[in-house]
């Protein structure tokens, strides 16, 4: 595979940004470079962890791309589920620390945007019992600009009156282009991981 096999992989593809998201029920992947753009998603349930070294490889293959071009990692630092984001932060920086990439944190939140889309937007993930962890961004060329409501917990009637006639996108599967983006932007290096 690409993935393991430098020899391989399109030596025009360099400095590629790998997205890893697994906060959610789905494994998203994006990897991201001046030259290729390519995403992978999969509703996995709870079996991200089996499924993430062969879906990278997947992509890697699919991009004619391998590890080695990988110079920074974005992982989703939740809200999620406490295994889901404990799976994709560790891969991210073991993986980091195999490849010496930098890896940033960026909130799923962020991943949840409909980066087609400009403007105005909310997101959110249910966390049970009339609750919800929310956020509301200004959204410019794919990626998120400016936080006007940060990531919080909510009353979902409460968070509905406070973004009320604003795009709001309910527990959409997760664009790992879109955390990508957001990674290269404003990606943290000091990041602490948030459960629903």
């Amino acid at each position: 595979m690409t993935g393991a096999n430098p020899s391989l992989a399109n030596p025009s593809l360099a400095n590629l940004t790998l997205a890893i998201e697994t906060a959610t029920p789905y494994l998203a992947l994006g990897l991201l470079g001046p030259a290729t753009a390519h995403a992978l998603l999969r509703e996995v349930g709870r079996r991200h962890a089996e499924q993430l070294p062969d879906a990278l490889d997947e992509l890697l293959t699919g991009a004619g791309a391998g590890r080695h071009q990988i110079t920074r990692l974005v992982v989703g630092t939740g809200p999620g589920s406490y295994t889901g984001v404990r799976v994709g932060a560790s891969f991210a920086l073991g993986l980091g620390r195999a490849l010496g990439a930098k890896v940033l944190g960026v909130s799923t939140l962020e991943a949840l945007i409909g980066p087609q889309l400009g403007g105005r937007q909310a997101v959110s993930l249910d966390a049970r019992k009339e609750q919800l962890y929310g956020a509301l961004y200004e959204v410019s060329g794919g990626v998120v600009v400016r936080a006007l409501r940060a990531p919080a917990r909510h009353a979902v009637t409460d968070f509905a009156a406070q973004v009320a006639g604003t795009i709001w996108r309910r527990d959409p599967a997760p664009d790992a282009l879109a955390l990508a983006r957001a990674g290269e932007a404003h990606g943290a290096s000091e990041w602490v991981l948030q459960y629903l």
